[in-house]
């Protein structure tokens, strides 16, 4: 016996779950949202020692860079003002470059004035957050340590600002 042909309203509405699905998958493939930061330790680039756990209580703006990436340097000034106008309400920006290299970051970080720890990774710490491939991929994370949002790629500031002032305003 044949079925009955769906009404077209809830074809629509399957499709519309299913790419959202897949729309969530894509921004989240790492499954990280709403889930403990991965933990590290390194030394930035002041030789001070950095521990993700230190910054529990503050909400953390932990974004991967490269000096090569385009986009990466253009968001710096952005990084820069937030982490000045943001930082007696408890943001903290944190950076890691996924260069090969610790001298042509020194040099742009002094160049640039940056206010915030930036420090090196490497391939284990790219690994632990989701096998970052592009550049750059920014993190928000909540006061109880929790990734509250991914930002992949140039994304406008307004997304991202949007995402912090309300991790902010809740204490």
């Amino acid at each position: 016996m044949a079925h009955p042909a769906k009404p077209p309203r809830v074809l629509a509405l399957l499709l519309a779950l299913v790419m959202l699905a897949a729309a969530s998958a894509q921004s989240d493939p790492a499954g990280l949202l709403h889930r403990p930061a991965p933990r590290f330790q390194r030394t930035s680039l002041e030789g001070r020692r950095v521990d993700l756990a230190d910054y529990r209580g503050k909400v953390v703006l932990l974004t991967f860079w490269a000096t090569w990436c385009a986009p990466c340097l253009v968001e710096m000034p952005r990084l820069i003002d937030w982490q000045n106008r943001y930082r007696s309400d408890g943001l903290q920006v944190l950076a890691v470059s996924l260069d090969d290299d610790a001298e042509p970051v020194r040099a742009l970080t002094a160049e640039r004035h940056l206010n915030y720890p930036v420090m090196m990774g490497d391939a284990n710490l790219a690994r632990a957050y989701g096998r970052i491939l592009g550049l750059p991929v920014s993190f928000l994370i909540d006061r109880h340590g929790k990734i509250a949002a991914v930002y992949k790629g140039e994304t406008d500031p307004t997304t991202i600002e949007s995402g912090i002032k309300p991790l902010l305003a809740a204490h």
